[in-house]
């Protein structure tokens, strides 16, 4: 995986769990969702590198 691409998927993984750690304070279904969304951008980022070691 390039660096530009590693650096993307961990600042929106980080704005994810920033986006999480403020809803919990808001509302629980809010924070519930922008959980399953960070654990959905950390997995595809470790999806996506595993796919470009195996193609290349």
């Amino acid at each position: 995986m390039s660096k530009p691409m590693s650096l993307l998927f961990a600042v929106l993984s980080v704005l994810f769990m920033l986006a999480t750690a403020v809803s919990i304070s808001v509302n629980g279904w809010l924070a519930l969702l922008m959980s399953v969304l960070t654990l959905f951008m950390i997995g595809s980022g470790f999806i996506v590198k595993a796919r470009l070691r195996r193609r290349g």
